[in-house]
């Protein structure tokens, strides 16, 4: 018997090369990252790379890592940069 595992979903932090950030949603985050970078991503990093992961946070359901990006965009920029600095993106992405 094998069974299906649902993916997991992030909500993600990225530094463009401009030093503003930019808050997405994916369930594979490396594949997202590179997406951006190749100028494939959301418009409006296509002009501001490369991109930077700063700051991943994981979820079990899409509406939960959703909900989460949303609540990132809202942040003001000083507090994009307090939960950026609170954050080690690599370990908080362990696939």
């Amino acid at each position: 018997m094998t069974t299906t595992r649902s993916p997991v979903h992030y909500a993600y932090v990225l530094r463009c090369s401009d030093g503003s950030f930019y808050a997405g949603y994916t369930t594979d985050v490396e594949r997202r990252v590179r997406e951006h970078d190749a100028g494939d991503g959301a418009k409006y990093t296509r002009g501001r790379t490369p991109v930077e992961l700063v700051h991943v946070e994981r979820f079990q359901s899409k509406s939960a890592a959703m909900r989460r990006e949303y609540e990132i965009k809202q942040l003001s920029r000083t507090q994009k940069e307090r939960l950026v600095e609170s954050s080690d993106a690599e370990a908080d992405f362990d696939t």
